[in-house]
């Protein structure tokens, strides 16, 4: 489906581009920041932490459940769906629930519980170790570790309690979608919801491989919304997606290697649907060593996020103060 003379979405984003011709989908142009290292571990520092300029040790969502739970009366107000804690949760005295499959909480696995913290920690430890550094990592995961544990089994009962008619696609994404549809319609207070799907670094193979991730993240998007339509629970959720970094405008015969400015998209019933931001320059004279140069900061997207979803204030959560694209519906 083209949009303009300019941006279209790909064939098998399907099920979004029909969203996105409800008013649904805000497509965010050339996201970024300046001076793109293109490393995966550095960019993806930079977007969890909105640290661009020193190395960050606290995520940005972190910085929203304290705000949303400042007591820590609730160990799953954040939900990481996957087997270690993403950065942009990880925060000091901050509990996030680590899931890695809903459907196996609660079940007789033959590990103890110091056995299951044993597991726990190490996956943390080798995620956060060389960033952070040993001693301050294990002074937090500790406490990390058992928050995740408590948090598993108070969400334990949310596939018990879970009816629904849509059948998910069977991929990952597709699986960890409707964990997430479980936990939120079991009312637990949980807020925050965080999941990757990998694949999309497309330096070889891209034709095929990006036909087959967008297949199954729009395909798994639609369950997902339609599972919450069904629920009457789809106009209090929002969905953000984004990459790291974009790609590269020149192929390399293959694929693309590595880029600056990207897109984003936000999904939703609350989300006033259209383009946001100007789609960077392709002529040759305006990249910057082969790359989109950014026109829209990632902070100013998370500022819409933060204060006209969320209702907090953004300046202490993005560290400072930007323009914010209006994307959200008042």
């Amino acid at each position: 489906m083209r949009l303009d003379d300019k941006v279209g979405f790909h064939p098998s984003m399907k099920p979004i581009q029909k969203m996105y011709q409800d008013g649904n989908v805000a497509i965010l142009h050339g996201v970024g920041y300046e001076n793109s290292p293109r490393s995966h571990f550095r960019s993806m520092d930079i977007w969890h932490t909105c640290e661009p300029d020193t190395l960050g040790t606290e995520g940005w969502l972190a910085r929203i459940v304290r705000d949303l739970d400042p007591d820590k009366d609730n160990v799953v107000t954040a939900v990481s769906m996957g087997p270690s804690l993403f950065r942009a949760l990880v925060g000091p005295g901050v509990p996030v629930a680590t899931v890695e499959n809903i459907d196996s909480y609660g079940m007789l696995t033959g590990l103890t519980p110091e056995e299951k913290l044993s597991r726990v920690l190490s996956r943390y430890r080798r995620v956060y170790s060389p960033a952070i550094g040993t001693g301050p990592v294990m002074d937090y995961l500790g406490q990390t570790g058992r928050d995740a544990l408590e948090g598993a089994d108070i969400l334990a009962a949310a596939p018990a309690n879970y009816s629904s008619n849509i059948e998910y696609a069977d991929s990952p994404v597709g699986k960890k979608l409707k964990g997430i549809a479980q936990i939120h319609l079991a009312g637990l207070g949980s807020r925050i919801f965080y999941l990757d799907h990998g694949g999309f670094d497309t330096h070889a193979d891209q034709i095929s491989t990006h036909s087959r991730l967008w297949e199954e993240v729009s395909r798994g998007i639609q369950d997902f919304f339609d599972d919450l339509k069904t629920h009457g629970e789809a106009d209090n959720v929002v969905m953000f997606l984004f990459s790291e970094f974009g790609r590269r405008v020149q192929d390399n015969g293959g694929g693309t290697d590595h880029g600056a400015g990207g897109v984003c998209l936000v999904i939703g019933d609350n989300v006033k649907g259209g383009q946001y931001g100007e789609y960077p320059s392709t002529r040759e004279a305006d990249l910057e060593q082969g790359d989109l140069v950014p026109s829209t900061d990632f902070r100013s997207v998370y500022t819409t996020l933060v204060e006209d979803w969320m209702g907090l204030d953004p300046t202490e959560v993005v560290g400072g103060t930007f323009e914010k694209p209006e994307f959200i519906l008042k």
